[in-house]
C-alpha cells in the first residue's frame, strides 16, 4: 500500500453465512462503521495509529456476518523460534497455519475470516489487536509455533487471557511475546480503548476462557496435547483486542517429533479440522438470536 508507514493490504476476509441477519452484538457496531462508504471499493481502512493500512474485502456488501481475525504470530524481522532441525521458523509455519485455517473456514462456509498478515511482515502486537477491533471481531485466534529448553516437551497449548499466569512457564511465555512489541505509541499504551472496565475486561476474559476449553475439547483424541492444555497468562495481544480472544501453541518447534508433524500438510489438516469447528461452535454460541 502505497504512502503508508506500515502496509496491511494483505488482510482478506473470506464470507459466508452464519444464519443472515444474527451477529454477535459486540462486533455490530465497530463492523458497520469499517464498512460505511467503502463496500463498493471492496476496501476499508484500519486506523493503526502511526499508519492506516487498507484491508481488502470479498463478500464487502455482507456486513452483518460474523468476523474471525486469525493472527499468525511474528513476521518480517521477528522470525520467532527457530525449529531443532533449522529447517523450519515459526514466522513461516504460523503462516501457512493462518493460510489454511482461513481456507478451510471459507470451504465451511459459516463466518468471514481476516489475517493480520498475508506475507512475511511485521506488526507490533498492538496492531495486530487494532485490526481486531476495527473490524469487530466475533473471535481472535493468536497463532505460534512454542519453543523449550527441554527438548522433550511437545503438545498443543492453548491460553486465554488473565491478570495471573498458570504456571511458570506461562509466565514466561507471556513475558516473551510481550517483549517482542516494538514502536509502541504513548498515545496507544494510554488510550481509553486500551483501558477495559473491570466488568468488561472479566466478560472478555470469561468468553475467552470458554472459546479456549471449546477448542480443547473439539482438539482432543485428533492431535497431542500438553497434560494440561488450557492455561492462563496476560498475553499484551489478547488483553489489547478486547474481543474473545486466545493464542494458540502448536506445538514445541524444539522437539523433533512436533517440528516434523508441523511441516506435514496431512497433520496440520488434523489441527486445522479441530479449531475450526471450534471457532464455528463459539461464535454461533454467542449470536443474538
Amino acid at each position: 500500500m502505497a504512502g503508508a508507514a506500515i502496509s496491511i493490504a494483505g488482510v482478506v476476509l473470506a464470507a459466508a453465512a452464519l444464519g443472515a441477519g444474527h451477529r454477535s452484538s459486540q462486533s455490530t457496531e465497530e463492523d458497520s462503521r469499517a464498512l460505511i462508504g467503502e463496500a463498493r471499493s471492496g476496501t476499508v481502512k484500519v486506523d493503526l495509529g502511526s499508519a492506516v493500512g487498507e484491508v481488502r474485502l470479498t463478500e464487502a456488501n455482507s456486513p452483518g456476518r460474523p468476523i474471525v481475525v486469525l493472527d499468525p504470530g511474528h513476521g518480517g524481522r521477528d522470525p520467532g523460534a527457530k525449529g531443532v532441525s533449522g529447517s523450519s521458523i515459526e514466522k513461516d509455519l504460523t503462516l501457512q497455519f493462518a493460510h489454511e485455517l482461513r481456507d478451510k473456514l471459507a470451504e465451511r462456509g459459516r463466518v468471514r475470516v481476516a489475517l493480520t498478515r498475508e506475507d512475511d511482515r511485521y506488526l507490533t502486537l498492538d496492531q495486530r489487536a487494532t485490526i481486531a477491533r476495527k473490524l469487530g471481531a466475533s473471535a481472535y485466534l493468536s497463532l505460534h509455533i512454542d519453543s523449550a529448553p527441554n527438548p522433550l516437551a511437545r503438545g498443543a497449548t492453548v491460553y486465554s487471557l488473565s491478570d495471573v499466569a498458570s504456571d511458570a512457564e506461562a509466565a514466561r511465555l507471556a513475558a516473551k511475546e510481550n517483549s517482542s512489541n516494538e514502536g509502541l505509541s504513548s498515545e496507544a499504551d494510554g488510550s481509553v480503548r486500551g483501558m477495559l472496565s473491570d466488568l468488561a475486561l472479566r466478560e472478555q476474559m470469561n468468553a475467552s476462557a470458554s472459546l479456549a476449553e471449546r477448542l480443547v475439547r473439539k482438539s482432543a483424541g485428533r492431535y497431542l496435547l500438553r497434560p494440561e492444555p488450557h492455561q492462563f497468562a496476560d498475553f499484551r495481544v489478547l488483553r489489547h483486542a478486547e474481543v474473545p480472544a486466545v493464542l494458540f501453541e502448536a506445538g514445541y518447534i524444539s522437539n523433533n517429533d512436533d517440528e516434523q508433524l508441523l511441516q506435514q500438510p496431512q497433520k496440520r489438516a488434523q489441527i486445522i479440522a479441530a479449531l475450526a469447528q471450534a471457532i464455528e461452535a463459539d461464535v454461533a454460541s454467542r449470536i443474538v438470536r
